[in-house]
């Protein structure tokens, strides 16, 4: 895992926390039947966003989207196993969307969106105690 110690950044956290706000935002305001595809990539944006603003707080960075979710699994028994498996998944079907023009079903994000909101509240919870 590559992990770079740094500064603990606690601004740079709270700017991204501000951003990841409005991409909150933005995830309510598209039709989840027709935008599927970029609901599921801004809910991937969220998450990898809050991981990067927890890191800068702990005073780390990466480069590396594998090892957020690394560093997450390692350092915060938060998230359980199931959990940390879909945002894998996730960060795989983002990359399929994003380099692929993948169209994912509507059935993935139905099925998992509940999932996604609570993994999301958690990191939020955690990086407001941080900053």
């Amino acid at each position: 895992m590559e992990i770079i110690k740094i500064t603990p950044d606690k601004q740079r956290a709270k700017s991204i926390f501000n951003m990841v706000i409005l991409l909150e935002k933005r995830i309510q305001l598209q039709d989840s039947k027709t935008m599927s595809s970029l609901i599921l990539f801004d809910y991937y944006e969220v998450v990898k966003e809050l991981v990067t603003g927890i890191l800068f707080a702990d005073g780390y960075k990466t480069l590396s989207h594998k090892n957020l979710f690394e560093y997450l699994s390692a350092n915060y028994k938060e998230f359980n196993s199931n959990e940390l498996s879909l945002l894998d998944d996730l960060r795989i079907l983002r990359n399929r969307i994003a380099y692929e023009g993948f169209n994912a079903p509507f059935s993935y994000l139905e099925m998992n969106e509940e999932t996604f909101k609570i993994i999301i509240k958690k990191l939020k919870n955690l990086l407001e105690k941080k900053i």
